[in-house]
């Protein structure tokens, strides 16, 4: 494993941690200013403007956006099997490490962000099997959602909602 993998998995399992810490979330592999505590903090626009992105990101919101929309059918027709389930969490943790490597933005965008990440991995958790009590459908389901929170907060003109 090369060193950069290891750090985009430990930066991963890091944020996995932060899926299951139930909304509130802890500073990933690079610097941030202090987070409020308690789960205080929720989705919101910048002074009334979306939250600005950078390429890694777009990038990888894009490649998950596209995942979930090739099964999108299977998803609402409850056909997509477990293959497919494990699949789509695969591709999903995969840009999220992505994203986590190659974080650019600044502190509050950031901020931000990890909310949107951390129901990405908690989708994909949930789409993996790895939840107990949990559907893996609710998993697409979150991963959905916090797509369509991407589209709602942040600033990226290709990017378009999975229409569900």
């Amino acid at each position: 494993m090369t060193r950069k993998s290891t750090r985009a998995l430990g930066s991963l399992l890091l944020l996995a941690g932060l899926s299951l810490a139930g909304g509130s979330y802890a500073a990933g592999p690079h610097e941030h200013e202090a987070h409020p505590a308690h789960g205080a903090v929720r989705l919101q626009l910048n002074a009334g403007k979306k939250w600005e992105t950078d390429a890694a990101l777009r990038q990888s919101m894009a490649q998950i956006r596209q995942a979930v929309d090739a099964s999108r059918h299977d998803i609402h027709a409850n056909k997509l099997g477990t293959e497919g389930y494990n699949a789509l969490a695969h591709k999903v943790e995969g840009e999220v490490g992505n994203i986590v490597s190659n974080c650019k933005l600044e502190p509050k965008a950031d901020a931000q962000l990890h909310l949107i990440v951390a129901d990405l991995l908690a989708g994909a958790e949930q789409m993996a099997g790895k939840a107990k009590k949990a559907k893996r459908r609710d998993g697409a389901v979150k991963v959905i959602h916090a797509l369509d929170n991407y589209a709602k907060y942040f600033d990226d003109a290709q990017f378009k909602p999975v229409v569900h």
